[in-house]
């Protein structure tokens, strides 16, 4: 009889662990905890609330698929970063992502509008496929990069796909980036190493760039194939 009892036991135990495991992964919600640590959602898996096109250019580049955010790689007419209609100073920001093959983006941050592209004014994180991108990438160009500046300690990403995670905590001057929990990337803005990096990118003549104390964060379009979920940010 014991034995019987305990079998069931066991069989309800593996019955239950993945409905509860299921609940611990559900995509674009928050947990308690989270809610009294200060997160929030940017997206909320159904509707595009609390985003809209890069200076309110026409786009027709984005759709919801899925629960995430998918940049469209085919029948685009108009594309334009997705900017969040709010700003942000301080922040840790938590998103999940994947790429198709060979596909390039970025998530820029403290964006302004001031400029035809939102990176010309704010630094990008940049996401792209690693192992499968069809041309040859210098190191600044790997996913986790401070784009252009700072490129990542080692290359993190999962194959185009599967999605990863990816986390930047931007406190004042100082930024981290980290993917799949690596620390990726550390700097601080206008030290002489920034501005040694500055002056040898392609952002030497903006002036200003990189320094919006806050500022939008925008999704970028660069040709599509990327997907976003589990956007979530809170103020530092």
């Amino acid at each position: 009889m014991r034995k019987q009892i305990f079998r069931w036991m066991t069989g309800a135990f593996v019955f239950a662990l993945p409905v509860a495991l299921q609940a611990q992964k559900k995509d674009n919600t928050l947990t308690g905890k989270e809610k009294n640590d200060g997160w929030v959602l940017l997206f909320d898996g159904k509707t595009t609330n609390g985003w809209r096109p890069y200076q309110n250019k026409p786009s027709d580049g984005w759709a919801i698929e899925n629960g995430t955010l998918y940049c469209k790689e085919k029948d685009v007419q108009h594309r334009a970063d997705l900017t969040t209609t709010a700003e942000y100073a301080d922040f840790e920001l938590a998103f999940d992502w994947k790429v198709a093959k060979g596909a390039n983006s970025g998530l820029i941050y403290r964006a302004d509008e001031k400029h035809p592209a939102s990176y010309e004014s704010a630094s990008e994180y940049q996401l792209i496929d690693d192992l499968g991108y069809p041309g040859k990438l210098e190191d600044w160009q790997h996913s986790g990069a401070d784009y252009d500046m700072h490129p990542p300690s080692k290359i993190a990403s999962k194959p185009a796909g599967e999605f990863n995670h990816s986390v930047i905590k931007a406190k004042g001057k100082h930024v981290e980036h980290w993917l799949n929990n690596v620390k990726v990337a550390d700097y601080e803005i206008g030290t002489d190493e920034w501005k040694a990096l500055k002056e040898k990118s392609k952002w030497k003549d903006i002036p200003g760039w990189g320094e919006n104390a806050s500022g939008h964060i925008c999704l970028q379009d660069h040709g599509g194939g990327i997907w976003f979920k589990n956007i979530k940010l809170r103020k530092l």
